[in-house]
């Protein structure tokens, strides 16, 4: 699919997640790293974002601390107004529960439950009700009507990657992040993962926030952040995939 030729998000409103002099520090003395260094960002709400740079640029440390599931040595991170950077364990299992999604490489479904079982299992364990509308339009737009009952293991891996981006999806979460989410697949398969989660910004004003190596990948984003030693070193609007192989090459020489 022409990524460039697909619709692209109206101006969006409001800051979905952000960070204020963010830093991440590993180790001290000879063995010290400063994954990051006093990283300020923010990512707006309905906008596609991906982040991209060289083997330990930072980039995997900026998802993982803006989802809360790593900490700062120092600076806040926001999601919507709320700095979780000082929320306790619990109220930040709580946020990451009803505000956040989730889409992994590696899938991370519950072997023992079904598809559908698999996508309504945040808000089971939240004790909230789907909005059923929405919840049959999302399993409609990833084409999984007929594989609900199946378990993982009676799903391709496609089929999988659908079932946990419909997951995230589904209880409508305020930010969506998506780490490699296309790594294990092939690039058909990839590519339509990929164009879904446009489809999820455009139609539904999802907020999505991925990290990936792939520049066509990144190619279906609103907007590409590049990452090397800890600091954003350069940002592309809507680029190409030729545009974004070329700054990923500028960020890895430096």
């Amino acid at each position: 699919m022409n990524t460039q030729t697909m619709q692209r998000t109206a101006a969006p409103v409001g800051v979905a997640a952000s960070t204020t002099a963010a830093s991440k520090i590993y180790g001290s003395g000879d063995t010290r790293v400063v994954a990051l260094d006093k990283v300020d960002v923010s990512f707006a709400q309905g906008q596609f974002t991906a982040i991209m740079g060289p083997s330990g640029s930072g980039k995997s440390t900026l998802m993982h601390c803006l989802a809360g599931l790593d900490r700062l040595t120092d600076g806040a991170v926001r999601i919507g107004d709320v700095n979780i950077s000082e929320l306790s364990e619990k109220d930040l299992t709580l946020l990451r529960r009803n505000k956040i999604g989730f889409v992994f490489q590696a899938f991370n479904l519950v072997p023992t439950l079904t598809a559908i079982e698999n996508i309504t299992l945040p808000m089971d364990l939240g004790k909230t009700k789907p909005d059923q509308a929405h919840l049959d339009e999302v399993i409609r737009a990833v084409g999984l009507a007929d594989r609900l009952k199946h378990k993982p293991n009676e799903l391709s891996g496609g089929q999988q990657q659908r079932v946990a981006v419909a997951r995230a999806l589904g209880s409508r979460p305020d930010v969506i992040f998506a780490d490699e989410p296309t790594g294990n697949l092939d690039s058909q398969t990839g590519a339509e993962i990929l164009a879904f989660m446009r489809r999820a910004v455009n139609e539904f004003g999802q907020t999505i926030v991925m990290v990936t190596h792939d520049p066509v990948a990144a190619s279906y984003a609103d907007r590409v952040l590049f990452l090397n030693d800890g600091r954003i070193v350069n940002e592309l609007q809507n680029p190409d995939a030729d545009a974004i192989l070329a700054a990923l090459r500028s960020a890895t020489l430096g």
